[in-house]
């Protein structure tokens, strides 16, 4: 392959997340244990947050 073909290249449905699974493992592999509890718990809760107020807006009555 050359690089000069114009046809478009379709990506997998897993490409994404192979992605930012290889990512997040490079980026979090060498930390200690304690560090990457902390990283993920902050990761997690504002997850959480953000699933719980998008969740009490949708249940709010509309104006």
């Amino acid at each position: 392959m050359d690089g000069t073909d114009t046809e478009p290249v379709l990506a997998s449905k897993w490409d994404l997340p192979l992605a930012l699974f290889s990512l997040i493992r490079v980026a979090f592999g060498d930390l200690p244990v304690w560090a990457k509890v902390i990283v993920f718990g902050l990761v997690g809760s504002v997850g959480v947050w953000t699933t719980v107020s998008w969740l009490r807006g949708r249940r709010s009555p509309a104006r």
